[in-house]
């Protein structure tokens, strides 16, 4: 048996430019789906150098005749050369040559980067790896695509690898679609635009050839059916994009995001402002965190408290009534901060919780140590409000980098025209309503924003006394309830620390609409201030108000007392205002206030049901991204063996007795040249049979041959019994043929597109016609049958 080499692929040249042009700018739409999730054109040169080498790929794959698994290992190749300098860049050496931990990112990323872009909120950092994903899926989906436009008659098979990459683009990306009429329109037009120019280029039609015969009147048909194209097209983008201006969807789309990120709710953690006195009194001497990098007057935040309910100061998110939201944190955070560039590197010692202590407009937080993917797996950031937390709770040993902007200092001066900023905060309620006179009355002589807030912090800070209501100290209860605001601001004496101050204030500037929110953290004393590591302890937490002018942001003001500003007689204890006091509704029942921190994992009932969905849901969705993948990696096996067999059923199952004899013969030649035959085109059975009995060592189709042409042109139809008969040795013959064969020539054989595409198509043609002349000499009795009779007298 002679081993053939790969049959290179002719096409003209036009074809192969129409082809490859298409096929790139159909992937192209597809890769632009991508731009909302990384909010701009950051993913286009890995997207786009994805493409290129899949379109090289297919191209030169296709010239040189190799088939399927060379291709494949020519893609797998290319993602690993070329992935580290278009999707990890910053784990090259130069940008350029891939390390060992570029090969290993690479080899993970295939089942790993498709959870991180959906578990990571949008807009994605293509800093985070995730520009692996638009990489691969364009890389994919330009082999697929084009090898199938440079091989395939039907280049409609050709579109299905492009519309799934248009789908997973949009499935993966954001609920807000890029250029949806676009995308559509181009890709509908496209794919129009190209079936009618192929259709026009097919052999079948170039044989007919009106030019030959008059140039003028083709020319003229040319020009009419391209003129008719046009318009159709035309209508059609026209029909599409009118129905779309009011055919909108009210809703948003919804994508895989949607359900694997997992609900966090901010509410499921108690306020840290209900155990600012445990703070103070339990842990004045211990080491909590270590803060190294910490700029002079820079204070450490663990929250920010932004709405009031009469019982706490709670920790808000999301909705119509809050500030912010939180998401899962992500690169680049803070991309319009203004400040001073700030490294800090925090070490937990002692300190408990899931408040992350940070400071100033937070950019990147980055974990480090043996919990860092625990940790940044769990972690929530609300950017509006520069609040942190994790849902693992931090403890001893963890340890993080955060990037942030400190804003820079202003004084009154610079701001004493600045108006109040508006921004939106939640309502307040069941606040005491003596508070909205004392607050009017305070800041009745203020000229100006900023006076407003100084009378306000002046009234508490100079008319108060300070008191932690530890042992030794004045009475001072703990809590900032609405009645505990009542008797600090009622009584004879204004005695607290900051969690009363702060929270008094607060409230006060909110009734005369004034946008402030109190923040609760830690910062060193002056004498320790801008030292090379702050160590903070119980004795360094505070909490302050914050209130925001327009253009400036959240600046920072302190209406709690001096420590050291305690009343004269140290046995005086604060007497309540003796006017009527207002009974406050009780607090509201939903919410727990004494309860400690519940880790995700633990809790029961609906939350436990949500987690458990949430599991299923990314499972499921992780799994339909890979079957999708993997659908449109194995297409090519699909389309080919399912286009041999149906041409197999059509033959098997054709109308005439003789189609079937002829059917079963072509079927056998398919196969011989599948597995390396070469038959020239217009041959005649018993010319094929000779070349198949030389190439493969078969010398019984010689007589096979001679059978189907005698029964094909035989005075009679042949019986379905002679059908069978026929078709069971030719089967007899095609499976010995995979018999004798090894595992690889068979695979081999099983995808070859050379039966599709080759010269068959012409010879079988042609044959057809003979067997046709054949069958209208049997319908014809009068007609002399001397020369079909004989094989040997055929004529092409």
């Amino acid at each position: 048996m002679t081993v053939t080499a790969p049959v290179r692929t002719s096409l003209p040249l036009r074809r192969w430019l129409l082809d490859l042009g298409v096929s790139a700018l159909l992937v192209g739409i597809g890769v632009a789906g991508f731009w909302p999730t990384f909010a701009g054109p950051s993913y286009l040169i890995a997207a786009i150098g994805g493409l290129v080498l899949g379109l090289a790929i297919a191209a030169v794959a296709a010239w040189r005749g190799w088939g399927i698994l060379v291709i494949a290992a020519m893609t797998v190749g290319a993602y690993f050369v070329f992935g580290g300098a278009l999707a990890l860049p910053h784990t090259t050496i130069a940008g350029v040559i891939p390390t060992l931990d570029t090969l290993q990112r690479l080899a993970i990323g295939t089942v790993t980067a498709w959870k991180q872009m959906l578990t990571t909120v949008a807009p994605v950092s293509a800093a985070d790896g995730h520009l692996l994903v638009p990489f691969l899926l364009a890389l994919v989906t330009a082999v697929v695509t084009a090898s199938l436009a440079l091989r395939l008659t039907q280049v409609a098979w050709a579109l299905i690898p492009a519309g799934v990459m248009l789908i997973l683009a949009i499935a993966l990306g954001t609920p807000e679609p890029a250029f949806p009429i676009a995308q559509g329109l181009a890709f509908a037009v496209l794919s129009i635009a190209w079936l009618a120019l192929r259709q026009l280029w097919a052999p079948h039609n170039a044989a007919v050839s009106v030019g030959e015969i008059d140039p003028a009147r083709a020319a003229h048909m040319r020009m009419r059916r391209v003129l008719a194209g046009v318009a159709v097209l035309a209508l059609a983008g026209g029909a599409g994009v009118a129905t779309s201006a009011v055919a909108a969807p009210a809703q948003p789309r919804h994508v895989f995001r949607d359900v694997i990120i997992p609900p966090f709710n901010i509410r499921d953690y108690p306020s840290p402002l209900q155990s600012f006195r445990k703070n103070v009194r339990d842990e004045v001497d211990e080491t909590l965190f270590t803060v190294r990098g910490l700029p002079k007057d820079g204070r450490i935040r663990i929250a920010v408290m932004d709405q009031y309910d009469g019982m706490v100061y709670n920790v808000t998110d999301g909705g119509p009534d809050s500030s912010s939201a939180f998401t899962p944190l992500r690169s680049n955070m803070a991309p319009d901060a203004k400040g001073v560039p700030v490294t800090l590197k925090v070490a937990i010692d002692k300190y408990r919780g899931v408040w992350v202590p940070d400071a100033g407009a937070v950019s990147d937080i980055d974990f480090t140590g043996g919990r860092a993917d625990e940790l940044r797996r769990s972690a929530f950031y609300n950017p509006a409000t520069g609040t942190a937390v994790v849902t693992t709770p931090l403890k001893k040993g963890d340890s993080y980098t955060v990037d942030t902007v400190m804003p820079t200092k202003v004084d009154d001066n610079q701001i004493a025209d600045v108006p109040f900023g508006k921004v939106s905060l939640p309502k307040q309620s069941n606040v005491p309503e003596e508070l909205t006179s004392l607050a009017a009355e305070t800041v009745a002589g203020a000229e100006s924003p900023i006076e407003q807030v100084r009378a306000l912090e002046t009234f508490l800070s100079e008319g108060g006394f300070f008191s932690h209501g530890l042992e030794g100290e004045v009475l001072s209860r703990a809590g900032h309830t609405a009645e505990r605001i009542s008797t600090l601001l009622g009584g004879d004496q204004m005695i607290g620390d900051d969690e009363q101050y702060a929270v008094a204030m607060a409230l006060l500037a909110r009734e005369v609409g004034i946008p402030a929110r109190v923040v609760m953290g830690y910062y060193p004393d002056e004498e320790s201030a801008g030292g090379a590591e702050f160590a903070a302890t119980g004795d360094d937490v505070h909490a302050w108000v914050e209130v925001n002018f327009e253009g400036l942001g959240w600046l920072t003001f302190n209406p709690t007392p001096p420590e050291d500003k305690v009343p004269n007689d140290q046995n005086t204890k604060p007497k309540v205002d003796p006017k009527p006091q207002v009974l406050q509704p009780p607090p509201p029942p939903q919410e727990p206030v004494d309860l400690p921190p519940t880790l995700p994992d633990d809790r029961k009932g609906d939350d436990e049901s949500l987690n458990i969905l949430g599991l299923i849901g990314t499972i499921l969705a992780i799994g339909g991204v890979s079957l999708a993948i993997i659908a449109v990696l194995a297409s090519p096996f699909i389309v080919i063996g399912a286009w041999k067999a149906a041409k197999r059923r059509t033959r098997r199952t054709a109308a005439r007795s003789a189609d079937r004899i002829s059917g079963g013969w072509d079927e056998l030649t398919d196969r011989a040249i599948d597995y390396g035959a070469r038959l020239a085109p217009g041959g005649t059975r018993a010319e094929e049979a000779v070349t198949v009995a030389d190439a493969l060592t078969l010398p019984q189709v010689t007589a096979l041959a001679d059978r189907a042409d005698a029964e094909v042109f035989g005075p009679t139809e042949p019986s379905p019994e002679q059908v069978e008969a026929f078709w069971a040795e030719v089967d007899g013959i095609v499976g010995g043929l995979g018999k004798d064969a090894g595992f690889w020539k068979r695979t081999k054989a099983r995808l070859s597109l050379r039966s599709l595409m080759g010269g068959t198509a012409i010879a079988g043609g042609l044959q057809g016609l003979r067997d046709a002349a054949a069958a209208r000499v049997r319908r014809e009795p009068g007609t002399i049958k001397s020369t079909e009779s004989s094989p040997e007298s055929e004529t092409p």
